[in-house]
């Protein structure tokens, strides 16, 4: 299964990661504990008549979801209310879900309201308004505005997911499996920990859990963007948020306005080929740290970039075969120091953390490399967590990726893995047991998107990006018939708001002004 994109660790250090289905994302325990702005929700109240704020005709069920009025309330310095949406889309009379949104109101010359979602999937768009909107957007998007963020069904604020309490979830994520990798002994673990831990959320979450995909998020988006007064769609999205923007144009291509789709994910591609191309984006990622940390007197490692990749392979190997303990009781296992690698290595800026992370690994130390993974699933150092990303990635992975069963099939992946991604592509194998037994399988045909008819839609893909290879960015844009690509020339997960004057202008300029360029950008390192 796809890792997830450095999702919660601090905005400034890794933001929405999305090509990657279990990465992490903390730097500090300081960064883990801060706060965010906490915005009470309001009550949904049904409009009594027939039609809906934009004027648009919708079928007289989806009337009342399409039709229904936002009450905003303040809340600290945002504005924050709760929409009603079907539990179902196909039975849309039945159960409903509330979905919790937050606004910044434009602060000159309005525009128009720009949803955004910045990954996961599981990360929740409120909070990167409430905290993290410099990292999101820039001056100019908000000064023309107004910037929604919306936690998506089965996440955050939301209608939620829910597996399991602290303790127990601390059990399920940081206990490794038992045997080796891949073994009969290994798989029957793994698949075993898969079932109580989807059992329980199935309890726990009931209907919702079938009904977490991401093509119900984007029918989510569609009623938010009536319900806002806007005929078509304003958009930014990054990472599994661009992936929920592409998604939205197969679906609704006519209500398509001006689409951001930064970092995405090719959505014809199938589970095996995904995490193919993210074990090796993630190697060359660690393979560029490595030459730049190698001349610096706090790299822990010497030589070149060749002679310290196997000295990573010897860590992540002696892990996976002895498990350091930690002074809270916790262990650090082989695929939780994984993701403690990966998550620095989705900004160039944040790569010395991994210094930290192998210098007090070989020192016999878990604690760092915990703190830095407790970040990005949300966990404070009392051991509570702040939000749900464990669950919710994992429900919706399920629904979006079908898993195949067969084991000799997972073999042959590894060993594809091992030799295309040498030093750390074995730790990406096995992934489909993460979902053989989950209470709902999916069904999803993965397939060319191309939104026909669908107004310019600009797609940004970075050169060295770790987690949706630059080659997804390509796809997508030819895939949309009306795809414009914009590439910027760097390391680091996504493109936008990345201190590229290039192509923050080609953004805004499309955004604000609607000028949509001639033809593909590349912007230079």
């Amino acid at each position: 299964m796809p890792l997830p994109s450095p999702k919660r660790y601090l905005w400034v250090m890794v933001w929405a990661r999305r090509g990657l289905r279990r990465l992490v994302a903390a730097a500090t325990a300081a960064v883990v504990a801060s706060s965010l702005t906490a915005c009470g929700l309001s009550t949904f109240f049904p409009v009594v008549d027939e039609s809906t704020p934009t004027g648009e005709k919708v079928d007289a069920a989806l009337e009342p979801f399409y039709g229904q009025v936002l009450r905003w309330e303040q809340c600290g310095d945002f504005q924050c209310a709760t929409a009603i949406a079907p539990l179902d889309w196909d039975a849309p009379t039945g159960a409903e879900i509330e979905l919790a949104l937050i606004r910044q109101p434009a602060r000159g010359d309005r525009v128009g309201s720009l949803l955004m979602n910045p990954g996961g999937p599981g990360v929740s768009g409120y909070d990167a308004v409430a905290s993290g909107l410099e990292v999101a957007t820039t001056e100019n998007l908000q000064d023309r505005y107004d910037i929604v963020g919306f936690d998506p069904r089965g996440v955050g604020r939301s209608t939620a997911v829910d597996c399991l309490p602290p303790k127990e979830l601390d059990s399920f994520l940081y206990t490794p499996a038992r045997g080796v990798r891949g073994t009969t002994d290994w798989l029957t673990s793994q698949n075993e920990l898969t079932h109580r831990f989807g059992q329980a959320c199935l309890r726990n979450t009931g209907e919702l859990l079938a009904n977490v995909d991401t093509a119900s998020v984007a029918r989510d988006l569609d009623m938010l963007r009536a319900a806002l007064g806007e005929e078509q769609l304003a958009y930014l999205g990054y990472s599994y948020g661009a992936y929920l923007g592409t998604v939205y144009a197969g679906l609704f291509p006519e209500r398509v306005g001006r689409l951001v789709l930064d970092g995405p994910i090719d959505p014809s591609l199938g589970r095996s080929a995904i995490t193919l191309a993210q074990a090796k984006g993630f190697e060359a990622a660690l393979r560029s740290y490595l030459t730049a940390c190698i001349p610096a007197a706090t790299c822990p490692f010497e030589g070149t970039a060749d002679d310290a990749l196997p000295i990573v392979r010897e860590i992540l190997d002696a892990v996976a075969k002895n498990p350091i303990p930690s002074t809270d009781g916790r262990v650090l296992g082989v695929d939780t120091l994984l993701l403690a690698i990966a998550a620095p290595l989705y900004r160039q800026d944040t790569w010395p953390v991994l210094d930290t992370v192998f210098t007090t690994v070989l020192a016999g130390q878990a604690e760092f490399a915990l703190t830095v993974v407790d970040g990005y699933y949300g966990r404070t150092p009392e051991g509570d967590y702040s939000g749900n990303l464990p669950e919710a990635i994992r429900a919706v992975n399920c629904l979006d990726h079908t898993a195949q069963n067969n084991v000799e099939v997972m073999k042959e992946e590894a060993r594809t893995l091992s030799k295309e991604a040498p030093h750390i592509g074995v730790y990406f194998s096995f992934g489909d047991v993460a979902c053989l037994s989950w209470p709902f399988r999916s069904e999803l045909e993965r397939v060319a998107i191309t939104a026909p008819g669908a107004a310019p839609i600009l797609v940004l893909g970075t050169t060295g990006d770790p987690s949706t290879p630059h080659a997804w960015a390509v796809a997508v844009a030819s895939q949309l018939e009306s795809g414009v690509l914009v590439t910027r020339t760097g390391e680091g997960h996504t493109a936008f708001n990345k201190g590229d004057a290039c192509v923050d202008a080609a953004v805004e300029a499309y955004l604000v002004d609607g000028v949509v360029p001639p033809a593909d950008v590349t912007c230079p390192a």
